[in-house]
């Protein structure tokens, strides 16, 4: 996942936004992007609302491989709207974007919680009205509940999980239940150990352990996490955003600090993989679809996440993407199933709002991006 601005400059927001998450735990991984490439469900018949879209066009940017490839043909066809896709990397890649100036070209942005709300607060999203998008009742109530962004007034989220430890329960001998077993593991599993690099993912599990938010701004409770952030490293086989399921897969790792969809990842190939939520608690990530100020296409806007809300088509994120999404609908139709083969999967709506949300954290962010920079480097 992935900034509490007020008036702050479009460069300042950049800034602080690139402080924040660059995966959320979130994006499509390279297993994702295999996996939108199966069938999407057939597209829901209405459109959304009584709103008039013709003459509108639609442009979204997304992640690659979060998304089904058909997308646009089968949105075309349900609403009549031309729609075009463009795939961003990372939050920060689409932030820059939406935040150089003038016309971003960009209806629709999907960004991690805590940068939809520094591009709001930032005076950069369109309002969300729930009469031109019916198929928010098909959300978990809790899912107006995020800290970023409660009642939904300017986001809606796409996906939600969580961040724990995924572990070989076969190459272990006590299964981890605390993030202090990474900070300070046992001999069997110093150096088979990774750890995310991403700014707030970095030291979150040494704040967890130490009993402090994860969204602290104390220069003294970031300064112990430091610390002990920086003595993990001796336990560590490597920082892995990315390729960390595969040397699960492959051995080379035991434990790995993981978001809860990419865990999923490795456990689609070997089912002795498993996920735990350490008993100090972690976070609450969430990936949302916003609307850009001054669209010349709201109402097209407000249909394409109305069709992404229609049960069938979100059920096709949780399905391929192996991510939860925040629809009881959909989650009532696959959730259950996905959950006998990838158990967190089946993590309810209470489960997730028991973690601490990220939220942003304006100027804050950088001492962040500032630790993460000494600790990867020491």
């Amino acid at each position: 996942m992935r900034r509490r601005l007020g008036g702050r400059t479009a460069a300042a927001l950049t800034v602080a936004a690139s402080a924040a998450l660059v995966l959320s735990a979130c994006g499509g991984s390279s297993s994702s992007t295999s996996a939108a490439a199966s069938a999407a469900p057939a597209a829901s018949s209405s459109p959304a609302g009584p709103a008039d879209l013709s003459g509108q066009t639609l442009t979204v940017s997304n992640w690659a491989g979060y998304y089904p490839e058909d997308l646009a043909t089968k949105f075309q066809a349900a609403t009549g709207v031309p729609l075009t896709i463009a795939n961003h990397a990372t939050n920060e890649e689409i932030v820059a974007k939406l935040t150089a100036g003038g016309d971003s070209g960009f209806d629709v942005a999907f960004v991690s919680g805590q940068y939809a709300q520094a591009l709001n607060d930032a005076g950069l999203l369109e309002s969300i009205d729930p009469a031109n998008i019916p198929n928010l009742a098909n959300l978990y109530p809790e899912a107006a509940q995020l800290p970023f962004d409660k009642g939904n007034t300017y986001s809606v989220p796409y996906t939600w999980g969580t961040t724990g430890i995924c572990y070989r329960s076969d190459l272990v001998k006590t299964a981890p239940t605390s993030w202090n077993d990474i900070l300070k593991p046992s001999a069997e599993n110093k150096g088979k150990i990774t750890a995310l690099a991403t700014e707030r993912w970095l030291l979150l599990p040494a704040l967890k352990s130490l009993g402090y938010s994860i969204n602290t701004t104390d220069d003294a409770e970031l300064a112990q996490a430091k610390d002990l952030a920086i003595a993990e490293k001796a336990g560590l086989l490597a920082f892995d955003d990315t390729n960390f399921y595969s040397r699960l897969v492959s051995g080379e790792a035991t434990m790995a600090v993981a978001w809860d969809g990419w865990c999923n990842y490795g456990i689609a190939e070997d089912p002795n993989i498993k996920f735990v939520v350490p008993k100090e608690g972690s976070d609450l990530w969430s990936d949302t679809m916003v609307i850009l100020k001054g669209t010349k296409n709201k109402a097209a806007a407000e249909a394409f996440i109305n069709y992404i809300l229609d049960p069938a088509n979100h059920a096709w994120v949780a399905e391929n993407i192996l991510y939860k999404v925040p629809n009881k609908a959909a989650m009532d139709a696959v959730g259950a199933k996905l959950a006998e083969s990838y158990p967190n999967m089946g993590m309810t709506p209470g489960d997730l709002l028991k973690q601490e949300a990220e939220v942003d954290l304006g100027e804050d962010s950088t001492k962040y991006t500032t630790i993460a920079t000494e600790v990867t480097a020491n």
